[in-house]
């Protein structure tokens, strides 16, 4: 099975915790790098200032409330650039509420996900998330085999 690059743009660090433990946990290897916030994700995603050797990430796990660019903007950005709008984007959120998933399709998220409270639920959820994108998907540049 392939490795993942997951790049998780959260500024939350108990729940960014969760999300790489609840991806150590798995059986087959994922690197996670994470950002705080939608500028810093466009740096990274773009290669520049201090993200200049960032590797390109095969999926995106997007907040949506964070602080100086959310993720709604983030993922308008990253949807709209021709370079970056083939990478899957999994929004992962606190935010249940039927404005932000409808404007989330719009804007062409791949996913829409509530983080659900538990601890337990939380871990799965992430795993269930990591295994479709490792075992299900075709990722942008695979080939089936």
């Amino acid at each position: 099975m392939r490795s993942l690059q997951i790049l998780v743009v959260d500024d939350d660090d108990a729940d960014a915790l969760m999300i790489s433990e609840a991806l150590e946990q798995t059986e087959r290897e994922t690197n996670v790098e994470r950002v705080v916030d939608g500028r810093e994700a466009l740096d990274y995603l773009r290669r520049e200032g201090r993200f200049a050797e960032a590797p390109r990430p095969d999926l995106i796990l997007l907040d949506l409330n964070m602080p100086r660019m959310d993720g709604r903007e983030t993922l308008a950005a990253i949807k709209t650039d021709d370079k970056l709008k083939a990478i899957p984007v999994v929004i992962l959120t606190t935010s249940g509420a039927a404005p932000d998933i409808v404007a989330s399709y719009q804007q062409r998220a791949n996913a829409y996900v509530t983080k659900p409270f538990g601890l337990d639920d939380f871990e799965s959820t992430v795993r269930q998330i990591d295994r479709f994108y490792r075992e299900v998907a075709t990722l942008p540049g695979e080939r089936p085999v």
